[in-house]
């Protein structure tokens, strides 16, 4: 005994396999009572044997525990059997399950009939169970391999019952159960193969037609098995062969199949194998062809004999709820074709037809599939014979109530027109569109339609664009039918787009609007290949450039509805776009200019930073072009209420706050553009986003932007920009200082605390070094007066008189201009005793030994208080002293006095021709002064509002005038021309010319006629300038 207890732990597997059949042997021959002292030592080596690794030892080991169990009795062994079926429903190894499975079986064969009948209910209902774990249901089915060979035909009550325990394991999603399910059941039909066919093949047969491929698959094995066994081979051949067809059964294996199972049974079970062969999933295929070459003698032969059952089988698996079984039957019906050749079609045809009429719509589901497989495996010529009967089957089902069953239709259709062709189209397709028109089959006809589109959209749209865009258009169909149409729908393009446009121009303004917008969209926005992008894109803005309003409006419409929805990226065609859309910013139509704002928004929203910046010049561009088209007016579109400007104003925001420095510069000039283009009104929304990055990034560089803002709007931000454009006052480019001046000038009259603007004015202008600067700040100064004069505090105002009196006479020409502007435009804003003094006192006081510097001055001062304040110097009181005044400066010897005398003259001149209804200086010696009479005379009669002056006080002035077109001075001739348009008010008509020709001398006449004909028609048909002749003002 301890050799054999050494040989249990030996390395070597044979000594481990003799010592457990020297003690199986032992037991089995000797008296219990001889060993029973032994069995301690003994039972842990034969239990470790039991799970050896080795298959042999396994056996050997639980044949020697059922020896010993058998010689000396369950009572020994009180611990064997609770270990044994601990160990069967061990989660470690599937080797420790089936040496515990064998060895259990082993003993109860040692304990008799009896512990079976107590113990197989249990085994049963645990390896029935669903809810347990895996591993114990593998354990408890291993028992069902191992107790057939223990119990032999005393174990055949426990087949029935164990078989749907096989089964059901057979389809367990985990591996191993499967691979123990398939053995046990090969080892009942190998062991009770009689008995198996009563109780096993019914469930194989069902499980042949299971909607679980593992099931399926599992129960070819199984009946592959059975067969083999009626049949007397083996099973264990190859029949990989050239052909699926290749039989390697005999005529002997089909009488004992016949005689086993009976014809009946036998046709169900080669049924159920035949559509094996055209399974799912490739494994059922494979092991159904292998058992159907094997039993089957002749495949043409055996299926002419099983078509009828064949066929019953068929047509329960079309109208199958089961997607698989649906295609195994529809797979099978064209695998029969292909064998039996297309004799068998007028039997089949017939009730598949039949099939399409049932109630059950996976039936006619299902009779879909078979049409199409049948077509797949019959030639063209075959299918036109049955055309007649096909057709109107396939036009039935994508009629059909059922989405699924339409949709299987439109394969068969596929397939039908793969086979036959064109035919196909001309039969199918126009009994579908009449079925459009019916409502009651409407709606199932379109969705055939789709269908169809989806399988075959490149042959069937050539065929259906033409009919749908035919006036009228059908619209409702192209969107419904687009969204299948592919790539197939940009090769239609051209025809589709034009009547979109028309039938969506027919339905604008009604209520049917919406609903063809919508189809409209639905249809542009199928298309999803760059081609077909850009066809739409330039096709819509062509459209766009027309002369018919209703299909600018179309076409403006359906790309707003683009592109608020469409997800492709456009930015290749951006600029394009908003040139284009801009341009209809200026259309007549309203609707037209909203829908254009609203498609420019749905574009600039959707931009990244760094494609905003690459759109400014363009953008500038477009702006520009458009501001030429409105000659000066503002642009509708840019003035609709509650948009504005909002649309471009992210894009020239963004340039403006993180441009490179040309690109805030062509941002800051776009801005510009677009204010002059927009209505304060619709400004004023945003005024907070077109004035907060401009204070902060270009507020001293472009502050001419703010002149077309509307100044209430500007209140919030009035501290920033005050010293913003102080700052710009003292910049180093002069043309940003004047237009700072300018802009501060429209500032100051929103501004309700001035003092603080005049004081720091006032100090900046005394402390400036640069004489530049001083000027531009003085014209400020100029500006600010114009603008608030009136609020300034009387004493502050007094440090400014001062201070400008103090400058009249400065050497530098630029500063005594400017400060005397200053001086002339306050004299508005003084009180009487201030004129007075500063009339008296510096303006009207005796000039005789005055420096001319200082003569000038008062000149200039004079010039600009008679243009400003005129009421207040031709008063009574003031009157005759300021025109002598006047006429003396006009009449000076120095020209700079002459000519602010001349040009006060004109101020004058004009005051006295507004309220109560000179000829020497025209011919001055000095053609500088002949020069500025001319341009005061012509400054004079610019206004068409002042009174008519009478023909004689003219006459002189022409004269003169006429003879000055003579002039030898270019400049000279040319003012005095336009001067005698303005005088005679020829841009008015000829009446003035005609009255004044009846008193004036023949040489006069004559040379009006001439000059009239040489140059004063062709200027008086163009517009007059806009120039200012104040000398003071710096440009």
């Amino acid at each position: 005994m301890p050799i054999v207890q050494r040989a249990f732990q030996d390395r070597s597997t044979d000594t481990r396999k003799m010592a457990a059949q020297i003690i199986g042997n032992m037991y089995s021959l000797t008296d219990q009572k001889d060993l029973s002292p032994y069995l301690p030592s003994v039972i842990p080596g034969l239990k470790a044997s039991l799970l050896d690794p080795v298959p042999e030892v396994r056996t050997v080991s639980a044949k020697a525990l059922g020896a010993m169990v058998k010689g000396m009795g369950e009572s020994c062994f009180d611990d064997l059997l609770p270990w044994l079926m601990e160990t069967l429903a061990s989660e470690q190894s599937s080797v420790d399950r089936s040496g515990a499975a064998q060895g259990l079986a082993e003993v109860m064969a040692g304990l008799g009939v009896e512990k079976l009948d107590k113990l197989m209910p249990d085994v049963v209902q645990t390896a029935s169970k669903v809810d347990i774990a895996s591993h114990v249901r593998d354990g408890y089915i291993m028992m069902f391999i191992y107790l057939p060979l223990t119990f032999g035909d005393k174990f055949t009550p426990y087949v029935g019952p164990i078989i749907p325990c096989i089964l059901k394991a057979l389809a367990d999603e985990n591996e191993y159960v499967r691979d123990t399910a398939l053995r046990a059941g090969q080892r009942i039909i190998s062991m009770y193969a009689e008995t198996a066919i009563a109780l096993l093949l019914p469930e194989l047969e069902q499980g042949l037609f299971d909607d679980l491929w593992r099931i399926r698959f599992s129960s070819v094995q199984l009946l592959g098995d059975l067969l083999f066994h009626i049949s007397g081979v083996t099973g264990k051949m190859t029949t990989e062969t050239a052909s699926e067809d290749d039989n390697f059964g005999t005529a002997a294996s089909n009488k004992a199949i016949i005689s086993a199972l009976g014809a009946e049974r036998r046709n169900r079970v080669l049924s159920g194998l035949y559509m094996g062969r055209s399974d799912t999933q490739l494994v059922v295929r494979q092991a159904s062809l292998h058992v159907w070459k094997i039993v089957v003698s002749n495949t043409p032969r055996t299926l002419r004999e099983i078509l009828p059952t064949l066929f019953t089988l068929l047509l329960g698996f079309l109208a199958s709820t089961c997607p698989d079984k649906r295609t195994i039957a529809a797979r099978t019906l064209g695998d029969l074709v292909r064998k039996l050749g297309e004799k068998i079609l007028p039997e089949i045809i017939p009730i598949l037809e039949e099939g399409l009429r049932s109630d059950k719509s996976d039936e006619r589901q299902g009779v879909c599939i078979g049409l199409s497989e049948i077509m797949k495996s019959t030639s063209k010529d075959a299918v036109l014979v049955f055309s007649e009967s096909l057709v109107p089957t396939v036009r039935k089902a994508l009629c059909d109530p059922l989405e699924e069953v339409r949709e299987a239709a439109a394969k068969t259709f596929e397939q039908l027109h793969a086979t036959i062709g064109h035919q196909a189209l001309d039969d199918i397709l126009p009994t579908l569109l009449k079925q459009l028109d019916d409502e009651e089959t409407a709606e199932f006809a379109l969705d055939g339609l789709k269908q169809v589109m989806a399988v075959k959209s490149r042959s069937v749209l050539p065929y259906l664009v033409p009919k749908l865009t035919a006036p009228p258009v059908n619209t409702r169909v192209l969107a419904f039918l687009s969204a299948v149409a592919g790539d197939a729908l940009t090769r239609h393009l051209g025809v589709i787009l034009p009547a979109l446009l028309s039938s969506l121009k027919g339905k604008l303004g009604t209520e049917d609007e919406a609903q063809e917008l919508c189809s409209c969209q639905t249809v542009i926005l199928s298309v999803e290949d760059e081609v077909g992008q850009r066809i739409i894109i330039e096709d819509l803005l062509e459209a766009t450039r027309g002369t018919d309003p209703g299909l600018r409006q179309a076409a403006v419409t359906i790309l707003n509805a683009y592109f608020a929805r469409t997800r492709l990226d456009y930015s290749a065609h951006t600029r394009t776009l908003l040139s284009g859309l801009i341009r209809l910013l200026n259309d007549s139509n309203q609707e037209v200019l909203s829908q254009s704002w609203d498609t420019i928004n749905s574009i600039t929203k959707k931009l990244d930073a760094s494609s905003q910046l690459a759109l400014i010049d363009d953008l500038h561009r477009d702006i520009r072009s458009v501001a030429g088209d409105v000659k000066g007016q503002h642009l509708p579109g840019f003035c609709l209420p509650k948009k504005g400007v909002t649309c471009i104003l992210p894009v020239l925001r963004e340039g403006v706050l993180t441009g490179t420095p040309e690109q805030k510069e062509e941002a800051a000039k776009a801005l510009g553009g677009v204010i002059k283009l927009t209505s304060p009104e619709a400004l004023r929304p945003s005024v907070v986003n077109i004035t907060g990055p401009l204070i902060r990034i270009l507020g001293d560089r472009f502050a001419w932007t703010w002149k077309n803002i509307p100044l209430q709007t500007l209140k919030p931000f009035l501290p920033q920009l005050q010293t913003t454009f102080l700052k710009a006052l003292q910049d180093s480019s002069r043309a940003v200082r004047l237009r700072a001046a300018e802009a501060l000038g429209q500032l100051v009259s929103i501004h309700t605390k001035v003092d603080p603007l005049f004081t720091e004015q006032l100090s900046a202008i005394r402390n400036a070094e640069d004489s530049g600067v001083r000027c531009t700040m003085l014209q400020a100064l100029r500006f600010v007066i114009q603008g608030a004069g009136s609020k300034v505090d009387p004493a502050i105002r007094k440090n400014i008189t001062t201070t400008l009196l103090g400058m009249l006479g400065h050497d530098e020409d630029a500063t005594r201009m400017a400060s005397a502007g200053c001086v002339g435009e306050l004299c508005a804003f003084l009180s009487e005793e201030e004129l007075k003094s500063v009339l008296l006192q510096h303006v009207l006081a005796d000039v005789s030994g005055v420096d001319w510097m200082v003569r000038h001055g008062r000149s200039l001062a004079l010039a600009i208080a008679v243009k400003s304040a005129p009421e207040k110097l031709c008063g009574n009181e003031y009157c005759d002293t300021v025109t002598e005044t006047i006429l003396a400066n006009a009449t000076a010897d120095r020209i700079p006095i002459a000519t602010s005398g001349i040009r006060a003259m004109g101020y004058l001149m004009k005051h006295h021709l507004r309220t109560e209804g000179g000829s020497g200086c025209l011919q001055n010696q000095s053609s500088d002064v002949r020069l500025v009479s001319e341009r005061v005379l012509w400054w004079v009669f610019k206004e068409p509002s002042l009174p008519s002056v009478d023909v004689n006080l003219i006459k002189p002035l022409l004269k003169t005038l006429l003879d000055n077109t003579k002039d030898k001075n270019t400049s000279v001739r040319a003012q005095s021309e336009h001067t005698i348009v303005n005088l005679l008010r020829l841009r008015q008509g000829e009446e003035t010319m005609q009255t004044i020709t009846a008193i004036l001398d023949s040489a006069s006449n004559d040379l009006l006629s001439e000059c009239h004909r040489r140059s004063l028609k062709k200027i008086a048909s163009q517009p007059d300038s806009n120039e200012e002749i104040d000398d003071t003002i710096l440009t």
